[in-house]
């Protein structure tokens, strides 16, 4: 029977109480909200904290809002309520996308969204879909709070830019007009990804203006591929475009050979989402738009 090591366990009320507990038991504290990750990792004694400190009481950390034309997404929001929420899915279809092929309905009633970002999994869905629109990260300590680009919150698999004593409060995102998309080949529904890709458009008269592509289990840096962004922006939103920007983003990845996969079949992969969320996004730009084009 897997058990997990001793370990106190302190139940916050705020998040000032959440930094002082934090403070308290030091490095070797953990946050706990969903648990998906981290429990097991605990029963196999993979990570052995001192104590854990239990951050579901802390509601405020679980709104969904628009605040200056920024979509603001608490750290405690629940898989569930993201991939529910009108406002999200108006402005950023990508999350719901994600969320759609994240797990099952018994992970996403209970995980979290700055839990799955704090994990780092190299596979993780959001992190990518973040990275893809450029979102930040707002991350709490007593000497006050720091807003972090996503695309510089991941340090490492399993490793990002919250240090101990911190904690990760809010996912900002601005809001701006644009189309996005994400898909994913898994070996079966819920799985982790084999490989994942989305992508955010903006286009100004079939010229893309801005470009954003996240990637999920390819070794990307940072979840994005940098490259094949620079590569889109100033030119046409024509499928040859979009084809070439996909090669370039599977050049650049690095995946690793595995049991979901050889190197040269997520590199495959890679090319064929990248393809296939570009699309998508250029589709769901001229439907948002086609009503101006008649006017």
């Amino acid at each position: 029977m897997q058990v997990p090591a001793q370990f106190r366990y302190e139940k916050a009320v705020s998040v000032e109480h959440a930094l002082t507990l934090l403070g308290r038991y030091g490095p070797e504290s953990r946050v706990v909200a969903g648990g998906h990750s981290l429990i097991p990792m605990m029963k196999l004694r993979l990570a052995q904290p001192e104590a854990l400190i239990d951050i579901n009481d802390l509601h405020e950390l679980a709104i969904i809002s628009v605040e200056r034309h920024v979509l603001c997404i608490g750290a405690l929001t629940r898989h569930a309520d993201l991939l529910s929420s009108a406002l999200v899915g108006e402005h950023f279809p990508i999350f719901h996308d994600a969320e759609r092929v994240i797990a099952d309905p018994v992970v996403r009633n209970r995980g979290t969204v700055g839990g799955s970002l704090c994990q780092a999994d190299p596979s993780e869905d959001l992190s990518a879909a973040f990275a893809a629109v450029r979102g930040e990260a707002v991350i709490v300590s007593p000497e006050g709070r720091r807003t972090v680009p996503v695309r510089e919150f991941f340090l490492g698999p399993y490793q990002t830019v919250v240090d101990p004593g911190e904690l990760l409060v809010q996912l900002r995102v601005p809001i701006r007009s644009s189309a996005s998309a994400y898909q994913k080949v898994e070996r079966r529904a819920g799985d982790w990804a084999v490989a994942a890709a989305g992508a955010e458009l903006v286009l100004d008269d079939g010229v893309v203006a801005d470009a954003g592509i996240g990637l999920a289990a390819l070794g990307a840096p940072n979840f994005h591929a940098r490259e094949a962004e620079s590569f889109l922006v100033g030119g046409p939103a024509t499928d040859e475009r979009f084809a070439e920007a996909a090669r370039i983003a599977a050049e650049h990845c690095n995946p690793i050979a595995d049991q979901r996969g050889p190197e040269e079949y997520k590199r495959h992969l890679a090319k064929t989402l990248v393809t296939r969320v570009l699309s998508v996004a250029r589709t769901r730009w001229h439907g948002l738009h086609s009503g101006e084009k008649a006017r």
